[in-house]
């Protein structure tokens, strides 16, 4: 290696190397660094549910906002007995049964036995574009965290709460 590229090298790791110092580095909150937002379970604050979903759904939105570009944490609560008709959504979607029971089917057509109910605790990643369905035999809370703008499409448009 030739002197020239010594130096170059040398002085490139210096500069890399101060970098990952000054981003190790803790900066005081007066310096604007960032805070992690924090969503007491007592502060989780339920509304009626969107309209893109059948009537008797709740929402609580946790971060971000699903109609916006983004990620975004929602919770949705779901009464003993719903059911939402197969659809699909725009983006991938990541659910996590936080109580009760998910039951949760792939298809264009309901078929409760094709779609255990999966407990409190369990996950389900949903590729963008799949159809599928869900249920619950009993109250349910589930969390879905995802990227905005969310879309749902039903497959039948008849079942679409929206009118469309």
């Amino acid at each position: 290696m030739n002197m020239a590229r010594i130096k170059h090298f040398a002085s490139t790791a210096v500069a890399v190397g101060a970098l990952a110092l000054a981003a190790a580095a803790p900066v005081g909150a007066d310096e604007g660094q960032a805070h992690p937002k924090m969503v007491p379970v007592g502060q989780v604050t339920f509304q009626p549910g969107p309209a893109t979903l059948p009537a008797g759904a709740q929402i609580a939105v946790l971060h971000g906002n699903p109609a916006e570009e983004g990620p975004f944490v929602i919770r949705l609560k779901f009464p003993a007995g719903y059911v939402i008709p197969p659809h699909s959504h725009t983006k991938e979607e990541h659910v996590t049964v936080i109580s009760g029971g998910f039951g949760m089917g792939t298809g264009g057509t309901v078929d409760k036995a094709k779609a255990p109910i999966m407990a409190s605790g369990s996950f389900v990643q949903i590729p963008v574009g799949m159809p599928h369905f869900a249920w619950t035999e009993e109250e349910t809370v589930v969390q879905i965290n995802a990227m905005g703008p969310f879309g749902i499409t039903y497959v039948d448009p008849a079942d679409d709460p929206r009118g469309t």
